[in-house]
């Protein structure tokens, strides 16, 4: 019994860690985002080259420690017993005492902070970029004169042709 105990809590430092790198992953991942609302307002194309490089080059990393991450899970849960891989932090946080239940409880709530700050930030940039992305439809199509009046003419080969001469822009050579 005493051995379980030990190798439980052996399990739960290793979470522990696993968890310390998943907090700096979403912090990261918050701040990356922010950054990219900036790069995005600013037209800075080689700032975001940059931070898709960056991104390309953590991403390894960050598969390696959802895996340890999932096998110290599945640990865990054969450890408890319940089940293969459906141990929570919840569950396990009623399963332990002392000081560890404390620092499980802890990350729980730093997790639970991040997650919704991530979702907070996550949906300003989707809000943003789409936005940026309406901006550039109307004004391509200001530009362009695409919606136009309606009316298409076509050429003798039956090619349809844009009326050029309303246009901001004429697009013929």
């Amino acid at each position: 019994m005493k051995l379980d105990c030990i190798e439980i809590e052996n399990k739960v430092d290793e979470l522990l860690t696993v968890l310390d790198a998943d907090i700096l992953h979403i912090s990261e991942n918050i701040s990356r985002l922010k950054q990219l609302s900036i790069f995005v307002l600013k037209h800075d194309d080689a700032a975001l080259g940059k931070m898709l490089e960056e991104i390309q080059s953590c991403s390894d990393i960050y598969k390696k420690n959802e895996q340890r991450r999932l096998a110290v899970q599945m640990q865990l849960s054969i450890m408890v017993g319940c089940g293969d891989g459906q141990i929570t932090l919840s569950r396990l946080e009623k399963e332990l005492l002392g000081r560890q239940r404390e620092k499980v409880a802890e990350k729980k709530k730093m997790l639970q902070e991040l997650v919704g700050d991530l979702k907070k930030v996550h949906l300003s940039t989707t809000m943003l970029l789409s936005e940026s992305a309406r901006f550039n439809s109307i004004l391509l199509k200001g530009i362009f004169n695409f919606v136009g009046s309606g009316i298409t003419t076509y050429s003798p080969k039956g090619t349809a042709e844009r009326q050029s001469g309303t246009a901001f822009m004429n697009v013929r050579f």
